[in-house]
């Protein structure tokens, strides 16, 4: 298609065809970069990002708003620049969309600094590689999967099981014990979730030190693939020019890949296993290499991890698995017995726990819980046949023990007050640490299972 090049600028183009969300733009002088933004449409409303150069004139670009109005020989500038979000202390307690323009409904923040979304991770020689545990004061996952500061942590599970409030508990644990700032990125989440969202941070008093960043179900699959990278530029920010410890909170890792999936379908690339992208593996690497520690702050991540089919080998949980330092597995069967949180004791696990990380005792006292309880579940088709007397002596008080471990291991969350009216309570590890190991050593044989149930320390037991 030949178009009037007397009309057009060094940057400026006229788009070629539209397919959805894939835009073919003709530039006749200039070709801008990979990456580079585009802007089409009235006031620039239409934003495009460029993938590919087809020729020397052509470009194939992925809208990141919806494409309505845009028709053939629609003009479009080329920004000169990639995509860019702000930086700087002015994002606390304010929520953003991937362009870093304001959502909450209040007034527009001017002023800050902008940053290309495009980041690299810091070089090995640059990062920290001591072993830090960070203390969610969440007893299941302290003391069975600690997490690792500047790691990435994975929770995993179906939906319904609790992975978003896990990540709203953390996010209000952290905020009232580290200071430190936490960062929420909703990748093709749904809309009343982030509205929610949003008032419970406001209602537990630790928006000021939150910024939410969220790329919507509603929204096209451009925006949702690039949501993650502008919210980790915003979260290096305080890293590395704040010198902060930041909690990356990302709800939900396996929507970016689907995102991902969606734009390489789009772009026409050949589909890989189960109906992913080829790329799968480079485009999530490319995302989570850039969250680690350095000398002077930390970037730490906790990912729910939606299991398409409660299917573990699929190849987006699979790929997901090979980032992660610890992997706290929600279970429907718990959730469904009434455990919460419903973390899968025995399915659960971290590299941290390791004697010379987390310590000989707490090593020692981790392993005789999970030892119990992987006991306990061998016996419970012994006791669905034969009953519970069928038991020897020793088994009976494998039993005992089991059974309140798991009721003590349950616990009330700040996040669900208004549902469950209970008081939510912040445990200390070695408070945990010290019910778990009372009651390994039959201390509370004698008091009823429910006593045990959703408590904080062992001492609300009495």
């Amino acid at each position: 298609m030949q178009f009037n090049q007397d009309n057009n600028r060094f940057d400026q183009g006229r788009v070629v065809s539209v397919r959805g969300s894939v835009v073919d733009v003709y530039f006749p002088k200039k070709l801008p970069d990979i990456h580079s933004q585009l802007q089409a449409g009235e006031k620039g409303k239409v934003k495009l990002e460029v993938v590919s150069h087809l020729n020397s004139h052509l470009v194939r670009s992925i809208a990141l708003t919806a494409t309505a109005g845009l028709a053939r020989g629609t003009t479009v500038d080329d920004t000169g620049h990639p995509l860019q979000v702000p930086v700087g202390d002015g994002l606390l307690g304010r929520m953003f969309n991937l362009f870093g323009e304001v959502i909450d409904g209040q007034a527009p923040i001017m002023g800050l600094e902008m940053r290309s979304i495009h980041g690299h991770p810091i070089p090995l020689i640059e990062r920290a590689t001591n072993s830090e545990i960070l203390r969610t004061g969440i007893k299941a996952i302290d003391i069975l999967a600690p997490l690792e500061r500047g790691g990435k942590a994975g929770l995993l599970g179906g939906a319904g099981v609790g992975k978003t409030i896990l990540i709203t508990e953390t996010i209000h644990n952290m905020v009232k014990q580290y200071q430190g700032v936490s960062l929420f990125c909703g990748i093709g989440e749904r809309c009343r979730e982030a509205q929610e969202l949003y008032q419970e941070m406001q209602t537990t008093g630790v928006l000021n030190n939150t910024v939410m960043v969220f790329g919507q179900m509603n929204e096209p699959p451009g925006a949702r693939f690039r949501v993650g990278q502008a919210a980790l530029t915003m979260a290096e920010y305080f890293r590395d020019s704040a010198k902060q410890d930041v909690l990356l909170l990302i709800d939900n890792i396996f929507r970016f890949i689907q995102a991902g999936a969606e734009v390489s379908g789009l772009m026409g690339q050949l589909p890989s296993r189960v109906g992913y992208q080829p790329t799968l593996a480079t485009e999530l690497s490319e995302l989570e290499e850039r969250i680690c520690n350095t000398n002077t702050g930390s970037i730490t991540s906790i990912q729910a991890v939606y299991v398409p089919a409660d299917d573990f080998t699929d190849p987006a949980a699979v790929h997901t698995f090979s980032h992660l330092s610890a992997s706290i597995v929600l279970s429907r069967k718990r959730a469904s017995e009434g455990f919460y949180p419903a973390v899968d004791l025995l399915e659960s696990s971290s590299k941290m726990l390791m004697p010379n990380i987390v310590g000989e005792r707490h090593y020692r006292i981790a392993q005789a819980v999970r030892q119990t309880l992987a006991n306990y579940e061998e016996l419970k088709d012994i006791i669905a046949m034969l009953g519970l007397e069928e038991l020897s002596g020793g088994d009976r008080q494998i039993v005992y023990r089991a059974r309140r471990l798991e009721k003590f291991l349950t616990q009330p969350f700040f996040s669900t007050e208004q549902f469950t009216g209970l008081s939510g309570k912040f445990v200390e590890l070695e408070d945990a640490l010290d019910g778990c190991d009372r009651i390994l050593n039959d201390e509370f044989s004698d008091f009823p299972e429910n006593a045990l149930y959703m408590i904080g320390a062992i001492e609300d037991s009495t």
